[in-house]
């Protein structure tokens, strides 16, 4: 009899162990997820503009492929990734999280050139595999999707890397438990909100046909408000994806030993967090913000002229 207490009490124990760590994991988990909010907020920014001008009634179902896709990223690739990396190469993360941040400002100054270019009239003859996915509308979705999820890639990997870091001190079952949670959790949270957005205009027809009289007066804004709304978003994207890759590099080079670029940052923002009293805290993560958006642009452009104009002159140069 006294063996079968013994037993009950090991289990007791085993079962206190086990409620524990899962308060643990919880409370990691919400601190890694607290930590990767701003990207979050970009990631949420950035995917709107992917369905803008896909048929309503495919948009969807592209985001549900973009959502599949980023939870590929994160928990097939970018997981275990960092989970041997943190182990084995720990020095290796900041590069190659630089290497992703060359890549978001590359895009955003792309996107920024074409923006320029447009205004200026110029028209840019389509390549044939963009005029075979405009022709093509299972194509146009496939390399949607694409761009979209490669996009997503670097976004992750950063939410990801933020959240390693919090729980670094953790065992690495313990890491690799809390990081496929924060996978799943914000995965859901940025493409549930992503679906919501875009299906907006949808739910403003639904209660504009309502009888309710403020209802369906409240509908038809939200109908007319839409068209606004995922254009400034796909704005905000585009400057969320300069922001995000110009914090990227200057972290990045920060952390590999070049202090100047981020220290001129931190203390400009330091300079106008002390100067500006009450609204000094949000007037200083602007000034962090604007910053590292400009570096981005810069970086950005350049890489934009190393990959389209040097080739085309060299090509011009060849005829």
């Amino acid at each position: 009899m006294s063996g079968l207490f013994a037993l009950f009490d090991d289990v007791a124990a085993l079962v206190r162990m086990s409620a524990a760590s899962v308060d643990d994991v919880a409370a990691a988990t919400g601190r890694a997820s607290a930590k990767a909010a701003g990207v979050v907020v970009d990631d949420a920014a950035v995917t709107p503009r992917y369905v803008q001008g896909i048929e309503p009634k495919r948009e969807l179902s592209i985001i549900w492929r973009i959502t599949k896709g980023s939870l590929r990223n994160k928990l097939l690739f970018i997981l275990p990734v960092l989970l041997v990396l943190s182990v084995f190469l720990p020095w290796l993360l900041t590069p190659i999280l630089m290497l992703g941040g060359l890549y978001l400002s590359y895009e955003g100054a792309e996107k920024v050139w074409e923006k320029v270019q447009e205004r200026r009239g110029v028209v840019h003859a389509p390549q044939d595999d963009a005029a075979d996915a405009a022709a093509d509308p299972a194509e146009r979705e496939k390399a949607v999707v694409s761009s979209a999820v490669r996009t997503d890639l670097i976004l992750s990997a950063e939410i990801m890397v933020i959240a390693l870091n919090e729980v670094a001190a953790e065992g690495i079952v313990q890491r690799a438990v809390i990081l496929a949670v924060v996978a799943v959790f914000i995965t859901a949270v940025v493409y549930g909100a992503v679906g919501l957005i875009v299906k907006m205009d949808d739910i403003g027809l639904a209660l504009a046909a309502r009888r309710s009289g403020g209802v369906a007066a409240f509908g038809r804004g939200l109908v007319k408000a839409m068209p606004v709304v995922l254009t400034t978003l796909s704005t905000v994207g585009v400057v969320a994806m300069l922001w995000v890759g110009g914090h990227i590099l200057l972290v990045g080079a920060d952390e590999l030993g070049w202090h100047g670029p981020y220290g001129l940052v931190h203390h400009a923002e330091e300079a106008v967090h002390a100067a500006t009293g009450a609204l000094g805290s949000v007037l200083g993560w602007l000034v962090n913000t604007a910053s590292s958006a400009l570096v981005g642009l810069v970086v950005g452009a350049l890489a934009v002229v190393v990959m389209h104009l040097v080739p085309k002159r060299q090509k011009a140069a060849g005829h």
